[in-house]
């Protein structure tokens, strides 16, 4: 298993760039290729995925938090590497996190190849994992309170029994609305709960 390479940009295509190694050119699929530049030394987090048909493909991320995203996402039932690939190629690792935790299916949907019968599979099955992520301490600490600050509100409105479309639309008020901004979990409850008595 490859885990993690240093070498040198040879070739960079749209969805991929060719790495040489130790006299190894390895072909990646990455996320992003406008952050990589022709002839610079690069380091990046690798994961092999095997497909029955067409064999090994690696996959190269920039940073570990990145390449956890991805894995969180293939782990999901029927979603495969290349949509994986897509989501990261359009919105950075933390901000899929904050989608996720928010449940904002509109900012999923926006996202090309993902409708909204995939934005609700993606967030019912991650939400939990990408708690469990985030207290894990893989995130910035700034980032991790912001996310467990949300996460909180949503199981507060979990508990009072409001529906998961009720919770969405709270959410994406109040990620809207307050995000970015210093306000206290009794605060955003109370925002959320007028939002969701209109």
């Amino acid at each position: 298993m490859i885990d993690y390479i240093i070498g040198k940009v040879h070739k960079i295509n749209d969805k991929s760039a060719t790495i040489m190694a130790n006299g190894l050119g390895l072909s990646y699929h990455i996320p992003q290729t406008s952050t990589i530049k022709l002839g610079e030394t690069v380091e990046l987090y690798s994961y092999l995925h095997w497909n029955q048909e067409k064999g090994p493909s690696l996959y190269g991320f920039i940073s570990e938090l990145e390449r956890a995203v991805f894995l969180l996402i293939i782990d999901c039932q029927k979603i495969g590497p290349s949509i994986a690939i897509t989501i990261l190629s359009q919105i950075p690792a933390p901000q899929f996190l904050e989608i996720i935790t928010s449940q904002n299916e509109s900012a999923l949907c926006s996202i090309n190849g993902i409708g909204a019968k995939k934005a609700e599979q993606l967030i019912m099955q991650l939400k939990h994992k990408v708690t469990k992520l985030i207290s894990s301490g893989s995130v910035q600490t700034d980032m991790q309170q912001d996310f467990v600050q949300w996460q909180n509100v949503n199981d507060v409105l979990t508990s009072l029994n409001y529906s998961r479309p009720e919770i969405s639309g709270a959410m994406k008020h109040l990620t809207e609305t307050y995000k970015n901004q210093n306000y206290s979990l009794d605060q955003l409850i109370r925002a959320a709960l007028g939002f969701l008595s209109r």
